[in-house]
């Protein structure tokens, strides 16, 4: 099974570097709507200090929200996504590895590039720090809700739209407590713990039931 892990990952991975317009995209657009912010709102430090979380995680949010109508329809196009469903391999494996591509694509670098955005929005090493926690333990969050969506919209005519309307209200929690972890840093380190707690949580459920309400989507879609 972890063979079969691996070389799906692989695969995705593989084929996503061929393409890498759609990975630049999405780093482009979180740098862009992240730097574009302070022009409207001015620059001072403590104005800054304080929407810079959220900004960050709205951007991060719709950064993420912009490969998700892919995630499964090229194998969707080309026929390789009924051959998953013929394989003997549990379903929910292959989708497990589908979303770590689509992490490791999209959400991975959002966290790599956290410390030049807590910069411009002057925030303190330790808020920086905090923010690339909560990211690299939301972002997964996102892209597991996000496969449901993907799945349950696969083929659909406007699914794009379909798909945010499914997935928004589900990601408003892991904004909150991931910007408000960041927010919190600031006054207090140890009041930050029962955010990243509650985003801990919201991983280990969505690891554990996304899988398997994607696969089941996906075979509804499919028939």
């Amino acid at each position: 099974m972890l063979r079969v892990f691996w070389c799906i990952l692989t695969r995705d991975l593989t084929l996503a570097m061929r393409r890498r317009t759609d990975i630049l995209t999405t780093l482009f657009f979180f740098v862009i709507v992240v730097s574009l912010f302070p022009l409207g709102v001015g620059t001072e430090r403590s104005v800054l200090a304080m929407l810079g979380p959220g900004v960050v995680w709205v951007a991060a949010l719709l950064a993420s929200m912009l490969a998700l109508e892919r995630l499964f329809a090229a194998d969707y196009e080309d026929g390789t996504l009924e051959q998953m469903l013929l394989t003997a391999q549990p379903l929910s494996l292959l989708v497990l590895a589908k979303v770590m591509a689509h992490w490791i694509l999209t959400g991975l670098p959002l966290v790599l590039i956290a410390p030049l955005v807590g910069m411009q929005y002057h925030l303190s090493e330790t808020a920086i720090g905090i923010m690339m926690l909560s990211l690299l333990l939301g972002t997964p969050v996102l892209s597991l809700v996000g496969a449901i969506g993907a799945a349950l919209t696969l083929g659909l005519r406007g699914g794009g739209i379909l798909l945010s309307l499914l997935i928004l209200p589900l990601y408003i929690p892991v904004l909150v407590y991931g910007a408000g972890a960041v927010q919190v840093s600031a006054i207090d380190l140890a009041d930050t713990q029962p955010y990243l707690a509650l985003l801990g949580a919201f991983l280990v459920a969505a690891l554990v039931f996304a899988p398997v309400a994607s696969s089941a989507a996906l075979r509804i879609s499919l028939e």
